[in-house]
């Protein structure tokens, strides 16, 4: 399995490198937006690990590119700036999944995957959640960052604190 990780902190970069490579991946990585494309075609890795973030650049417009280029990779967006918006566009546009840094290495590892930490097979979803049930995952795996503090969740997430209590209330949305 060959693991291509773009991302401009170097040092975390080298990090996940380390990571997963311990997991079994053959891992390279990518700094730049400008080297992006040439890596994919020139790597054919079989797993992307792609920051949302490239220096000033957002890296939304490079998913199309490299879907085009490399169809069958599993492509996972890792971004400090987790938005509903953001989460649907990337979707939209090709990501297989998308986690809101900090994402510890069980939670990526189980994304790249589809592989749980214990070793059990999952089904990987390969119909289009709806953008609702995609509103619902991400304010859960926002809440697991902050340890379940909702005040928090609410803050990075940008809504108040009583409209997420409400939205928290409701029943997960089937697909």
């Amino acid at each position: 399995m060959k693991l291509l990780i773009i991302e401009d902190d170097k040092s975390l970069a080298a990090t996940l490198n380390r990571r997963f490579t311990k997991h079994g991946f053959n891992c390279f990585e990518t700094h730049q937006a400008d080297e992006v494309l040439h890596s994919c075609l020139q790597l054919k890795p079989t797993h992307i690990l792609l920051d949302m973030k490239l220096i000033d650049e957002s890296s939304l417009n490079l998913i199309k590119p490299i879907r085009a280029a490399l169809p069958k990779v599993r492509l996972v967006l890792l971004t400090g700036f987790a938005s509903i918006t953001t989460a649907v566009e990337a979707m939209r546009l090709g990501a297989d999944d998308y986690l809101a840094k900090p994402a510890d290495t069980k939670m990526i590892l189980k994304s790249l995957t589809g592989i749980n930490s214990n070793n059990e097979a999952h089904e990987i979803e390969t119909d289009t959640m709806s953008t609702e049930r995609l509103e619902w995952e991400h304010i859960q795996q926002v809440l697991n960052c902050n340890e379940g503090n909702v005040s928090a969740t609410a803050r990075q997430l940008g809504m108040h604190r009583r409209t997420l209590q409400r939205k928290l209330q409701k029943k997960p949305v089937s697909k």
